[in-house]
């Protein structure tokens, strides 16, 4: 016996916490996952966004649902929340990054990282079930093929690569993917509620896939259980305290001992463990540049919208992500889809004002577009089947842009803040983005023939981004000075201690991160050694 309560804890069962559960158990460690998030069985799903309990994440005030938001100064983030974590509501889009990502300079000498990790991406699409290139088409793929076209860069665009399982519509079947071990699999129907959850059971979460193999492996998760304290102990190896996901009173404290810890929270939440644990001197070697490079994919989120539902127009039917195109060489946009009765994410969008105005003249912007036409600015805003009427557009850049988070007080609480950091402001706006939601709503316009329009966000206006990809902070690096964990993974200072999700990420991909984060685990999961067997890693100076 090792004198350890487990091998190995994970704290979160997202991308990088699910590769872990399942290549420790296959290694023969003793695993336990901690997930703040519930468990959700497909039926568990809200039906629609309306369902608040199931579909936010707000356990203090009893909701248990899958999507997370948060704010600092500079972003505003939508995450994601359960066992599976981010993949329980993203848009199934996994797509690979182009040479910029790897050859950035915070990890480009340490490897080269494009090769290396191609193995590790051909393991992530094989696991995560990647279909190269949707294989549908509709009005929304030629609205968007229309807009590339409009924008002069028809060259661009392609139909994207999603992990879903597509068989026959509503027919199940035993698991597909991995010789009858994983679960059944039920064909796609192409309902377009992909991010409220899908209660189909055709989207390939890390439910799955991952977390499915690791539980026939032995791996323990607990779901409901958030993580608020991880010790390093002075004879070796972690304390990990856990309490009960929003209690009020009984909190049901527990403490687990492990020879490693694996932090897979999230950016958000892996960032205030590693910050609050420094500060409290739980984790005392932290290196100072925790949450430098902190990354939002530089990040946008507008869209199209139009006055009414035209017949011609089913744009609410398919899987949230379907195509993109470049506007340029370092911003690329996707189409996103709600189902139908999946509208309260409308209530984000508003009147598109250039950001380069003052706050005061962008709400003046917004107000007198309303004054001039009311009617049409009230049809266009209101929440009534907009998922039905509209398009959204994510846009994301290569751009070297970053913030730096920090503890900050606030009512006696401590609390992430966020400064500018290194390379370009963490721009507020993107006129790359503003384009094509113009040309996107022209488009429309085209093909349905009803009014429409180009709709930035209520946060944009205020000079606040929307990000679904936050990123960084406990970035790779060549030494503590310079980031908070090893080539390895390893944390500096605490090599016992790991950083496997999308924190550990040193620059912005461009695309959606999910199979970089996953592909990156692979990586740093093979270097482990088998239980018991030696560990071929360079050991960390001082260690």
């Amino acid at each position: 016996m090792s004198g350890f309560d487990e091998d190995v804890v994970i704290v979160g069962s997202g991308f990088g916490g699910s590769v872990a559960a399942l290549r420790l158990t296959e290694k023969g460690y003793r695993v336990r996952v901690f997930e703040a998030g519930r468990r959700f069985e497909d039926e568990d799903f809200a039906k629609t966004s309306w369902d608040v309990r199931r579909y936010l994440w707000a356990p203090g005030l009893g909701c248990f649902g899958v999507q997370r938001i948060h704010r600092l100064p500079h972003v505003m983030i939508l995450a994601g929340a359960g066992v599976g974590g981010g993949s329980l509501n993203y848009a199934n889009t996994l797509y690979q990054p182009g040479a910029a990502f790897f050859a950035d300079l915070q990890w480009a000498g340490l490897a080269d990282w494009e090769t290396e990790l191609a193995p590790h991406y051909v393991t992530a699409k094989r696991m995560l079930g990647v279909v190269e290139r949707y294989p549908h088409s509709g009005p929304v793929e030629r609205i968007m093929a229309g807009a590339a076209e409009d924008l002069g860069v028809g060259s661009t665009f392609r139909h994207a690569p999603v992990g879903v399982w597509f068989g026959k519509p509503g027919e199940r079947t035993a698991d597909p993917f991995f010789g009858g071990e994983g679960p059944e699999r039920t064909g796609c129907t192409l309902c377009g509620n992909c991010m409220v959850g899908c209660r189909v059971g055709a989207k390939n979460t890390l439910m799955k896939n991952y977390l499915a193999l690791a539980e026939r492996r032995g791996a323990a998760i607990e779901p409901l259980r958030t993580v608020t304290e991880v010790r390093a102990l002075e004879t070796g190896g972690f304390a990990v305290t856990t309490q009960r996901s929003g209690a009020w009173l009984r909190h049901e404290r527990r403490t687990v001992t492990a020879r490693q810890v694996v932090l897979a929270a999230g950016t958000w939440g892996t960032q205030q463990l590693l910050h609050r644990m420094k500060h409290t001197g739980a984790l005392p070697h932290v290196s100072d540049a925790v949450g430098r490079l902190t990354r939002t994919n530089s990040e946008a989120l507008d869209g199209a919208v139009a006055t009414r539902v035209p017949d011609s127009l089913a744009l609410a039917h398919g899987v949230a992500i379907t195509t993109s195109f470049h506007v340029d060489e370092h911003t690329h946009v996707e189409n996103v889809r709600y189902g139908p009765g999946s509208n309260l994410m409308g209530a984000l969008a508003t009147v598109m004002v250039s950001g380069d105005r003052s706050l005061a003249r962008r709400i003046g912007g917004v107000v007198a577009r309303a004054v001039r036409s009311p009617i049409r600015q009230w049809r266009l805003g209101s929440l009534r089947r907009w998922s039905e009427r509209g398009i959204i557009a994510l846009v994301m850049q290569t751009a070297d842009n970053s913030l730096t988070l920090s503890l900050r007080q606030r009512l006696g609480r401590l609390i992430l803040t966020s400064a500018q950091g290194h390379g370009e402001p963490n721009p507020s706006h993107l006129p790359q983005a503003h384009r094509a939601a113009r040309a996107i709503a022209a488009r429309m316009r085209r093909e349905g023939g009803v009014p429409a329009e180009a709709r930035g966000s209520w946060p944009e206006v205020f000079g606040i981004p929307l990000t679904a990809h936050f990123l960084g902070g406990a970035v790779i690096s060549d030494s503590p000075a310079n980031g908070v964990i090893d080539a390895y993974h390893r944390v500096w200072g605490h090599p016992g201690l790991h950083v496997v999700d999308g924190a550990a990420v040193p620059a912005n991909p461009g695309v959606n991160p999910s199979l970089t984060i996953t592909a990156l685990a692979e990586r740093a999961l093979s270097h482990w050694p088998r239980r018991g067997e030696e560990d071929r890693r360079p050991r960390q100076p001082g260690s």
